[in-house]
């Protein structure tokens, strides 16, 4: 055996190549030279874009420096002040930021996983560049002033949620649990420092949106706040898909290719049903809820996610609107194509061409834009006694419109017929 061996080493070692390959050497050479230097080249300019990008988009130790200071100087209070200004128990550890003015980090407190939120904003100097390090204005903490009594700021919640809102009867209660949130030391009291954070708080649409979803299942636990930071439970998965390519990636990974990865990667088809009856049932709660209907403007898989149970959780809330607020923006507004109507990234209405203004009722409702990502999502791996009418369901899903004619009746059965489908096929097992 070790001869053979030995045999083998020396012809591979000492015997001449044949002249057909030693006259491909050099091409051969040249070829594989190329193509490390280009895997090179694109692993450089790959390191170089995530460290630039991770840099400019990465400023928690800012946004901290800033709450802290303002907490420091009583200007602000809230449940996790203590726990990040002083004992150093809520921390900011991995940076999960997508723009520079909203800051979102995966953290612990108490040692559990948390996700911390926290805006910047940035100011400019007088010659337009921006500060070096970005800094709050005041004037985002300049309400109530001081020497507002009680009932004033209770009337202040109650104009500000009826204006976000619209007129809702119950929205009593949820100036009440807004009151009870900010009443950090539960004695009963709001001091000044308490209403400024709620109230800065409440400017951020995601956290108005948290508050007023608490106690359905698929939105996100809040979990405390100091002045406009906040933080809520770590969702397991943040996304559908567990490849995230990063967008100066993107023009070198061929959709096919990225599609095919998180196909791969995707749970078994009957967990992903089960998440698909949980963001079904979140479509559900904010389609005439208990403090009015709800937009999702950016129905992206990004923003949904799921726990370990993959029970469906929003990870990401800002995209979602009022319809109050995304009425607000249509109304009167001037346009000369439908694009020129929309809220948000995909809340498009039709623009009236006569008199050149957007009408007010958005195209396609929450659960049209939904099935259309349950299309890539639910089909592929479906049982095949399912999948054709599965496929059929999702495609009528898909035409819906907003028009107030078709949303109610049409709206809900459609919704319910797709939930019955899934929930026939899982229940009963070890999925359910």
């Amino acid at each position: 055996m070790m001869r053979s061996l030995r045999r083998l080493v020396h012809l591979v070692l000492f015997c001449p190549m044949s002249k057909g390959l030693q006259s491909r050497l050099p091409a051969i050479k040249v070829k594989y030279l190329f193509l490390a230097w280009l895997g090179i080249f694109v692993g450089s300019w790959a390191v170089y874009m995530h460290y630039s990008s991770y840099s400019e988009l990465c400023r928690g130790h800012v946004c901290q420096m800033i709450i802290c200071d303002h907490y420091r100087r009583g200007i602000i209070s809230g449940s996790s002040c203590k726990a990040l200004c002083e004992e150093n128990t809520l921390i900011l550890q991995h940076c999960l930021s997508s723009t520079p003015t909203h800051q979102v980090y995966s953290g612990a407190w108490k040692e559990k996983p948390v996700i911390i939120k926290c805006g910047i904003e940035e100011t400019l100097r007088g010659d337009g560049s921006p500060d070096s390090v970005p800094r709050k204005e005041m004037t985002l903490f300049d309400k109530p002033t001081r020497g507002t009594s009680m009932d004033e700021f209770r009337e202040m919640l109650h104009s500000f949620l009826r204006s976000n809102l619209g007129e809702q009867p119950s929205l009593g209660s949820l100036v009440g649990r807004v009151i009870s949130l900010a009443d950090v030391n539960q004695d009963g009291k709001v001091s000044l420092a308490e209403a400024k954070s709620v109230w800065a708080l409440l400017q951020v649409n995601e956290f108005l949106l948290m508050v007023a979803l608490q106690e359905k299942e698929h939105t996100p636990r809040l979990l405390g706040f100091c002045g406009d930071l906040y933080v809520t439970e770590q969702v397991a998965h943040s996304s559908l898909y567990r490849l995230e390519v990063p967008r100066y990636l993107q023009p070198l990974v061929p959709s096919a290719l990225h599609s095919s990865v998180n196909q791969w990667l995707a749970p078994a088809w009957p967990r992903r049903a089960k998440i698909t009856i949980g963001l079904l049932e979140f479509v559900e709660e904010v389609f005439h809820g208990s403090y009015g209907s709800f937009f999702m403007c950016d129905a992206s898989p990004r923003h949904i996610g799921y726990n370990s149970k993959y029970d469906c959780k929003m990870a990401d809330l800002r995209s979602v609107a009022s319809e109050m607020s995304v009425r607000g923006f249509l109304k009167g507004r001037r346009c000369e194509h439908n694009s020129d109507c929309t809220y948000g990234k995909d809340c498009t209405a039709t623009c009236d061409k006569l008199v050149k203004q957007c009408n007010t009722e958005v195209v396609q409702p929450n659960l049209a834009k939904v099935c259309h990502l349950l299309l890539d999502f639910l089909l592929f791996g479906a049982p095949p006694d399912l999948r054709e009418d599965l496929q059929k369901q999702l495609r009528t899903c898909v035409t819906l419109s907003g028009l107030a004619s078709q949303m109610e009746v049409h709206h809900s059965l459609v919704l319910n017929n797709l939930k019955t489908l899934l929930w026939k096929k899982i229940s009963n097992t070890k999925y359910s």
